[in-house]
C-alpha cells in the first residue's frame, strides 16, 4: 500500500486540511500505516497537482487560511483500481523477536526489561483500542445501526484489539521463559 492509498481512504470518509489529516493518522491510521506529518503534506501536494484531490480555502480568523482537501473523481478511480489489486500477504520484521532469540546466547533474563516495556506499550495501546471502540462502535453514545463505513471502520479496530491481546499473551510468555532460563543461567 502506499501512503496515497491511506490518504485517499481517510479523505473519503472526511475530507479535511492536512493538520487534521495528520492527526487522524496519529490517532487511528497510524496504527497500521505510519507516515510523518512532512510525508502527509508533500503527497497530499503532489496527489493535488495530480488531479487526485481537491483544495478549497477556508478562512480563519486571525489565522492564515486553512486548506481543506477532499477527493476527485480520479483519486477515487485510484482507489477502486487499487482495492481489485491483489496485494502480497505482510511478512513481519520483528528485533525484538530477534534479540530473544540471540538471548540463547547470553544471558536470558537481561531482556526482561526490554519485554516488560514491550509489553506495557502493546497494554497501553489495547486500551487506547478498546477506549475508542467503546466511544464509536459498542458504548451508548455509539450509532446504531452502524453504516458501511463504520462497520468497516470497526472490523479493522477488532483486528487491532485481536493483535494487541495476542502479543501481550505472547509476550506473557516471552517474559515467563526469560525468567525460567534466567534462573539457570550461569553468571559470570
Amino acid at each position: 500500500m502506499a501512503l496515497e492509498h491511506a490518504i485517499l481512504v481517510s479523505l473519503l470518509e472526511k475530507p479535511g486540511s492536512g493538520y487534521e489529516l495528520a492527526r487522524r493518522f496519529d490517532r487511528s491510521i497510524g496504527y497500521f500505516w505510519t507516515a510523518t506529518h512532512q510525508q502527509i503534506y508533500r503527497v497530499l501536494k503532489r496527489m493535488e497537482s495530480d488531479g487526485l484531490l481537491a483544495v478549497r480555502g477556508l478562512p480563519q480568523q486571525d489565522r492564515p487560511d486553512k486548506k481543506e482537501y477532499s477527493v476527485m473523481g480520479p483519486g477515487r478511480a485510484a482507489l477502486s483500481q487499487w482495492l481489485h489489486e491483489p496485494i502480497e500477504p505482510e511478512s513481519i520484521r520483528h528485533d525484538l523477536a530477534v534479540k530473544i532469540r540471540g538471548a540463547a546466547f547470553d544471558d536470558p533474563s537481561a531482556l526482561i526489561r526490554e519485554v516488560e516495556r514491550h509489553r506495557q506499550v502493546h497494554s497501553d495501546r489495547l486500551a487506547h483500542y478498546l477506549a475508542g471502540e467503546l466511544r464509536d462502535f459498542t458504548g451508548p453514545a455509539a450509532p446504531t445501526p452502524l453504516d458501511a463505513g463504520q462497520e468497516l471502520q470497526h472490523v479493522v479496530l477488532r483486528g487491532g484489539i485481536a493483535y494487541e491481546r495476542m502479543t501481550i499473551a505472547w509476550l506473557d510468555d516471552v517474559l515467563a521463559t526469560l525468567r525460567r532460563l534466567g534462573m539457570s543461567h550461569p553468571r559470570a
